[in-house]
């Protein structure tokens, strides 16, 4: 089976995550795909094909006679759909033969354009997978699914020599926590590669290091008529605070390895204030100053307006997982390998933002990023080509022969 004919039938489950649960996996309906995944798993001739009580899927291919001794590879996905935009009811157009041009979705209104996504001349004369503009489509990461599955397949119909591989499909990965319950001991694998990123040239790793900050401000509330030297207003106050951050240091004026401060909500009145922000930068010393930044701006307006004025509140949430992929560069030169032996130059960028590789290699399973050949995820502009998703399945069939030598 094509892995487009998988990513077709896997969009119709939906899978959306919900940000706002407490519960593990954040919505049930995540298990619909879970257990639809296991059975095919096992049709296809996996083995020790389990479900967890916390909606994590895993699998294994023995190793083929004479290849036991070499490393156990891993390769993982995500299952959940972002809650950015609606992911229920998926209904895809699919344009053989597209011609580069706009594509009108569905009776939506919108339009995918080259104009806001050159990329799509690349894709000419390809079959192109959109959504009818009224959900996304899913490909992130249904499509980084089919994928594994499809090489899988191939790997078992053509009895290709290969160490022992590992499979495992994660819930909630959209919400931030994706690996937070993944079993790395019951996984087994010395490395590993989430196949969960975009163009199927893609090879990452390297991404941020991240934190979330809320500053809450507290202020003092009487008659504005009588308020000189006496009214504390919080909203003020909070506006003062964003104000002392670099203005251009936004993801709207940052690229590549740059990183930024990201204000994601604010609340407000005279009483109290709330600002909640988002801190991204690759390198270590320069996201440990910018939470140090923070402080301090917590520091000068507690001296200007008074003790306890402004809570801050820092919690780390990823790191950068360069550091945990350098000691293996075989992962990488194999991952280049493959492609250079399909025609394809590796295109090695940091990912502006974090996968479910990042926790897992600071918890001791090496995992970088493979392309899906997806774009424009989390919302209704989304598409993938189905010819990109068999390529990304010949990488990653590529990848295990390089490693079965």
């Amino acid at each position: 089976m094509k892995a487009a004919h998988r990513l077709l039938k896997y969009i119709k489950v939906c899978t959306t995550s919900d940000e706002n649960s407490t519960s593990v996996p954040s919505a049930q309906r995540e298990f619909d795909l879970a257990n639809q995944l296991a059975e095919e798993m096992r049709n296809i001739g996996i083995t020790d094909v389990r479900v967890t009580d916390t909606c994590y899927v895993y699998g294994e291919i023995p190793a083929t006679a004479g290849k036991e001794q070499i490393p156990a590879l891993g390769f993982i996905s995500h299952m959940d759909t972002a809650p950015d935009f609606n992911g229920e009811a998926v209904n895809p157009q699919i344009i053989e033969n597209y011609d580069g041009e706009n594509v009108e979705l569905g009776t939506s209104g919108r339009v995918l354009s080259p104009r806001e996504f050159p990329h799509l001349a690349q894709l000419r004369g390809k079959t192109l997978i959109t959504t009818d503009g009224t959900t996304l489509l899913g490909a992130d990461d249904k499509a980084g699914i089919a994928e594994i599955l499809t090489a899988c397949e191939t790997i078992l119909q053509k009895n290709m020599p290969h160490g022992r591989i590992r499979i495992g499909f994660t819930p909630d990965e959209e919400v931030g926590s994706g690996a937070d319950h993944f079993d790395v001991p019951g996984f087994g694998a010395d490395f590993a590669y989430t196949v969960d990123g975009g163009d199927s040239s893609e090879i990452s790793y390297e991404n941020f290091n991240a934190a979330g900050a809320k500053l809450t401000f507290s202020g003092f509330n009487v008659h504005p008529g009588d308020a000189k030297d006496t009214m504390k207003n919080a909203s003020l106050i909070a506006m003062e605070a964003n104000a002392m951050l670099p203005a251009a240091e936004t993801p709207a004026h940052t690229q590549g390895r740059e990183g930024f401060f990201h204000l994601c909500n604010m609340s407000g009145n005279i009483e109290e204030a709330k600002l909640e922000y988002i801190i991204r930068d690759h390198s270590k010393e320069h996201f440990e100053i910018r939470k140090d930044m923070l402080h301090k701006i917590a520091d000068i307006l507690n001296e200007k307006y008074g003790k306890d004025t402004v809570q801050l509140e820092i919690k780390d949430q990823y790191e950068n997982m360069l550091q945990y992929i350098k000691p293996y560069p075989q992962l990488i030169e194999n991952a280049r390998k493959a492609m250079t032996a399909l025609g394809v130059a590796p295109c090695e960028l940091p990912i502006r933002g974090g996968t479910d590789g990042a926790k897992l290699s600071v918890s001791g399973l090496p995992c970088p990023n493979l392309g899906t050949g997806g774009h424009a995820f989390h919302g209704p502009y989304e598409h993938i080509a189905a010819e990109d998703m068999d390529l990304s399945t010949e990488i990653i069939v590529g990848i295990i022969e390089q490693f079965a030598k």
